[in-house]
C-alpha cells in the first residue's frame, strides 16, 4: 500500500472567454473557487491549494481560510500550473498530486477519493484519471465529449472526440465511457511529462493526455458509475449549478 502524501491543486485562471472572472463567479454568496475548494477539502488528502494567477482570486481564497499559490499566467496547460505549485512547495517525487478543475463546484469528494485509490492500491500507477458510463447517443457523437477505451487492467488505450469503440456491426452495442477531466500524478511523473513536446495525435484531437500516451506513459482509468454534475463554462452552466444547490438546501 502507498504511504505517499496526497495533495490537491485547484487551478483557477481569472480570464475566461465565455465567463469572465469565472473563479469569482457568485454561487449563493460564495465565489466559485471557494465552493470548489470546500468540496475538495472533504476528500482524504493532506493538502488543498488553489493555483491562481490573479491577486483578486488569491485574496478571495485566503479570506475563506484556504491556501493559494500565485502562478504564472502564461502556462500552456493546467498540468504546467500544477507542476509550478509542486515545485514551489517542495513536494516529493513519490507524492501524489490531484488536479481538480476550478470550475467543478459540484464535484463529489468521493470521486477524488476514487482517483486517489488508484495510487494507494497499486504503487506502479503514475498517472490516473476517471471515466463514467456514457449511454446518450447524442453525447456519444458529440466531439466536445471525450471518450476513452481501456485495457483489461484499466489502463487507457486511447482517448478521442470520436465515438470509440466503433460498432462495425449494427447489432453490436458497446459500452461507451466519457472521460472526466480529473487527473492524478506522481509528482516525479508530472515533472517528466510537462517536458514533452506536442505530438501528432494531440495536435489532431487537441487532447493533452494523448501527448503522454504518445511518449509511452500509462494512464490508469478508474470508473465512477454515477453521472457527474459537470463543470461551469458558460453563464447557463452557472445557473444550472445555482439551481442544483438551491434544491439541496
Amino acid at each position: 500500500m502507498s504511504t505517499a502524501r496526497i495533495h490537491i491543486v485547484v487551478p483557477a485562471r481569472y480570464a475566461s472567454t465565455r465567463l469572465p472572472g469565472k473563479p469569482l463567479a457568485d454561487i449563493l454568496g460564495q465565489p466559485m473557487i471557494v465552493r470548489v475548494l470546500s468540496q475538495a477539502s472533504q476528500a482524504d488528502c493532506q493538502e488543498v491549494v488553489a493555483a491562481v494567477d490573479d491577486e483578486r482570486v488569491k485574496a478571495a481564497v485566503e479570506a475563506a481560510g484556504f491556501s493559494a499559490q500565485m502562478t504564472s499566467p502564461d502556462h500552456p496547460s493546467g498540468s504546467d500550473r500544477v507542476m509550478e505549485v509542486a515545485t514551489h512547495r517542495g513536494w516529493q517525487d513519490a507524492d501524489i498530486v490531484i488536479n481538480v478543475q476550478g470550475d467543478e463546484p459540484l464535484l463529489p469528494p468521493a470521486v477524488i477519493d476514487t482517483l486517489a485509490a488508484s495510487f494507494r492500491t497499486d504503487p506502479s500507477v503514475e498517472i490516473a484519471t476517471i471515466r463514467e458510463p456514457l449511454d446518450d447517443p447524442e453525447l456519444i457523437a458529440d466531439p466536445n465529449v471525450v471518450k476513452v477505451v481501456c485495457a483489461d487492467n484499466g489502463d487507457g488505450l486511447y482517448f478521442s472526440r470520436a465515438p470509440i469503440p466503433f460498432a462495425r456491426e449494427s447489432s453490436s452495442t458497446p459500452q461507451y465511457y466519457r472521460h472526466v477531466g480529473l487527473y492524478g500524478f506522481r509528482v516525479g511523473t508530472l515533472r517528466r511529462i510537462t517536458g514533452y513536446s506536442v505530438g501528432q495525435l494531440e495536435d489532431t484531437e487537441k487532447l493533452e493526455q494523448l501527448r503522454w500516451l504518445e511518449n509511452g506513459e500509462k494512464i490508469r482509468v478508474a470508473t465512477w458509475q454515477e453521472p457527474l454534475p459537470g463543470g461551469v463554462d458558460t453563464p447557463a452552466d452557472l445557473q444550472r449549478v445555482i439551481q442544483a444547490l438551491q434544491t439541496t438546501r
